[in-house]
């Protein structure tokens, strides 16, 4: 019964330092860009848009779709960076354990 104790120690503080990740997580700021810079998203660690500023050389008239092109190209910039960054904290938090729990429900590494 010892391991098994030691299991489930284990387990618990893998599952604080998961919890612990997913609170820094959310503090995490994202840049994402697109057109050579001329537009750039921040995403926060739960992937909400918080913000986007766009290169006055856009604001023109007759510009509209390719500003609307670039902020989409700009959060899926931003977007691929915050999974890399969510995948990051949690194979950190995991440390050992990350192997077993890659197979469980909910849980991505």
């Amino acid at each position: 019964m010892k391991d098994l104790s030691g299991l489930m120690k284990q387990a618990q503080a893998m599952q604080q330092k998961l919890a612990d990740a997913q609170s820094r997580l959310a503090e995490v700021l994202i840049e994402g860009t697109a057109g050579g810079g001329m537009v750039t998203v921040t995403l926060t660690g739960g992937g909400d848009l918080k913000k986007v500023v766009l290169d006055e050389s856009l604001i023109e008239p007759g510009e509209g779709e390719v500003i609307a092109d670039l902020i989409v190209a700009a959060h899926a910039d931003a977007k691929k960076k915050l999974e890399a960054k969510q995948a990051q904290m949690m194979q950190e938090a995991a440390g050992p354990m990350a192997g077993l729990m890659g197979g469980m429900p909910g849980m991505k590494f």
